[in-house]
């Protein structure tokens, strides 16, 4: 049950849309204190200012930070122990894909992939440990926010090189649970895989072709950012002892 983590911290990246936007509020309705960050603090604060209108019992603060930047989330645990402790839950959501393939992609854009979606969620899940191990928290949970792209490698040149950091989110996830157990903690290490979801992700994927995205939200009753906040509440409702590994979720419609 959501009970036990009543006035705990809960660390939500990339919460300003979508689905990080969703499970930070969701969380936040369920009495957490919710850190969200994001590069754009701006529609964080406004959906913080919508979870007082609505009476939640938690609360969600705001903070700036860009996760290709290591220096920026070594200061923002420092700033959580601070103001906050620590923390007990990491939700590792920020994610980004650029349409870049393989034969003449951007190298640049490559590198700033493998920036947020390896090397940002890797630092955000040790700094969580970090922070739970100091304080000796034995029931955290690390949540990874995968993709169905992160188990098999779809016909898509565009993406190839996203669903391969994807894969790496997969590895990563397992060999963070292999760590934690061999640590004797009983943190548990999560991820999470949707496939298609009704978020501003996919106009960012093809944003000089808007049409790309409109036609795939058309053709399909996508999953929404909703669910996927509903499966990380199950992830963290589970009993202590229960490892829910990873969860792969599509629309029903879906394919792939």
């Amino acid at each position: 049950m959501m009970d036990r983590w009543r006035g705990r911290v809960a660390l939500v990246t990339g919460a300003s849309v979508g689905i990080g936007a969703a499970i930070a509020k969701s969380l936040s309705q369920h009495g957490m204190k919710v850190i969200g960050c994001a590069r754009n603090v701006e529609q964080i604060e406004n959906l913080a200012s919508e979870c007082v209108r609505n009476g939640f019992s938690g609360t969600l603060v705001p903070y700036k930070c860009d996760l290709s930047v290591e220096e920026e989330i070594l200061s923002m645990f420092a700033w959580i122990k601070d103001q906050h402790h620590g923390v007990e839950v990491c939700i590792n959501n920020a994610g980004l894909a650029f349409p870049e393939p393989l034969l003449h992609g951007k190298t640049s854009y490559w590198r700033t992939m493998l920036d947020v979606n390896v090397i940002g969620l890797s630092v955000c899940a040790r700094e969580a440990y970090q922070s739970m191990k100091e304080r000796n928290v034995d029931d955290g949970h690390i949540i990874n926010i995968n993709s169905m792209c992160g188990h098999q490698v779809v016909h898509n040149a565009d993406g190839h090189f996203y669903t391969a950091t994807k894969y790496a989110v997969t590895a990563l996830t397992e060999g963070l649970r292999q760590e934690l157990r061999e640590a004797k903690t009983h943190i548990r290490a999560t991820c999470i895989s949707p496939g298609y979801v009704e978020t501003e992700f996919a106009y960012r994927l093809f944003e000089h072709k808007p049409e790309k995205a409109t036609a795939l939200f058309k053709s399909i009753k996508c999953l929404h950012a909703d669910d996927i906040a509903t499966a990380v509440v199950y992830v963290l409702s589970a009993p202590p002892h229960v490892q829910i590994g990873d969860i792969q979720m599509r629309p029903v419609e879906q394919l792939t």
